[in-house]
Parts: C-alpha cells; sequence; structure tokens
C-alpha cells in the first residue's frame, strides 16, 4: 500500500513537472516601460517676412513739416497703416537677438483752423490738413523666449512721410508770398521708434505678433505716433 503511495505521488510530481513549461509558454512577456520621446525645443532663429497692420494716434506740429519760420500749431492726427516687414534673428538659449526693419503705407490725418503768424504778423486764417502717408522703421529687438512664446523690447530709427495742405476760409487762394508757402508742402521727417510686444509661434516657420511701438519725429517740436500693430511672419531656418 505504501509502495502504491509513492509511485502515484511521484507521478503526479512528474506531470506537474511537464506541464509548467506549457504553462510557462502561455504567459505573455511583461511590457516593457518606454519614455516617450520629448518634443524638440521651439526655435526663433532665422530670417523672416510679413506683413503688419495697425491703428496709430498722435500729434505735431504741421507747419514745422515745411520750414521752422512758422508759429508753432499743434494738430491731432489718428488713422492706420498696413505694410511688410523683413528681420533676422538668432535664439541661444531663452536669449533672442535680432534686426527688424518694416514700411506702412498709412492714411493718419488730423484737420485744425489756425491764424498763423509770420515774423510776428497775423496771416489769414487757414483751414490746415496735414496726413502721414508712410512710416518706415529701422530696429533692434531683444527677447525672452519660453517655446512657443517670445516677448521683446525694440527700438531704432523711424522715418515719416508727411504732407500739409491749406485754404484759407472761404475758399481763397494763398497769394501771400510767406504764405503761399504753407498751402502745400512735403517732407520726410527722420526720428526714433521703440516699443514692446509678444510673438506666438504655430508652426516652426509661422507666428504671429502684438506689438506697441511709439514713433517719434524730431523737429523745433516732436511729433509723435503711438502705434498698436498686429502682425504675422513667416520664418526661414528654424525647426
Amino acid at each position: 500500500m505504501r509502495n502504491s503511495l509513492l509511485v502515484v505521488a511521484t507521478g503526479i510530481c512528474a506531470l506537474a513537472a511537464a506541464a509548467a513549461p506549457a504553462r510557462a509558454a502561455d504567459l505573455s512577456a511583461a511590457p516593457s516601460f518606454q519614455v516617450p520621446p520629448r518634443a524638440p525645443a521651439y526655435n526663433w532663429t532665422g530670417l523672416y517676412f510679413g506683413v503688419n497692420g495697425g491703428y496709430g494716434r498722435g500729434q505735431q506740429d504741421p507747419l514745422n513739416i515745411i520750414t521752422n519760420r512758422f508759429d508753432a500749431f499743434s494738430v491731432s492726427y489718428s488713422g492706420g497703416a498696413l505694410g511688410g516687414t523683413a528681420g533676422a534673428q538668432i535664439q541661444a538659449g531663452h536669449v533672442v537677438l535680432g534686426v527688424e526693419t518694416d514700411i506702412d503705407w498709412a492714411n493718419i490725418k488730423g484737420t485744425a483752423v489756425i491764424t498763423p503768424t509770420i515774423f510776428g504778423r497775423l496771416q489769414p486764417t487757414v483751414n490746415l490738413t496735414t496726413n502721414i502717408d508712410t512710416m518706415s522703421t529701422a530696429r533692434m529687438r531683444v527677447g525672452y523666449a519660453q517655446d512657443n512664446w517670445l516677448l521683446y523690447g525694440t527700438a531704432g530709427l523711424a522715418l515719416l512721410g508727411a504732407n500739409t495742405s491749406a485754404t484759407t476760409v472761404g475758399g481763397v487762394a494763398c497769394t501771400l508770398p510767406l504764405l503761399g508757402a504753407v498751402c502745400s508742402g512735403t517732407s520726410y521727417r527722420v526720428g526714433a521708434a521703440a516699443g514692446a510686444g509678444f510673438e506666438y509661434g504655430f508652426t516652426p516657420s509661422l507666428s504671429a505678433k502684438l506689438e506697441y511701438l511709439y514713433v517719434a519725429a524730431i523737429a523745433v517740436q516732436v511729433s509723435h505716433v503711438d502705434m498698436v500693430r498686429a502682425g504675422l511672419n513667416f520664418r526661414f531656418g528654424g525647426n
């Protein structure tokens, strides 16, 4: 009896040992953990071209556009601008350095009724219209990049194209020799531009910006324009 039980137990152990590899083969291999690949950091380096548009308002002395002989009369103006942009920049860590230039076709106008004096003598009252029709800047940009976001400051030179026209009240022609000089005139005025903004990259090549720009033209009086602009830039040489 004892021998029979030993034989049975030995057979059961042998069957269990034979079945163990089969059960192990049926178990699937444990999944291995893989670290997901890290998305590449956004790169602002490259040349870019774009478009911009915005709205500006300010004040200037239109008579000083033509000559400094006349009294100073300030005229407020406002209007829109639209143009193109070109630039280049390089990123090192979080710092972005670059240069940018733009030229905008503007329609920034203002009117006033004035009675000027020339060499201390009163002249006929005139209806005066002044218009800034072009605005160009060439600026440095210094920014801080955080992935797709770029915060920047900017400063440089500006060139305003302005023209002035006047008619005497009642439509009388400007016949006085000195007053005739103010009936029309065009001038390009050199000044400075400074501002700040932020830019967001939608793709490695396409970004959009919103900026504030203060433009001041230098004369006996400083003429200035406060601009708020938005723009799209297409960049070459990024990610």
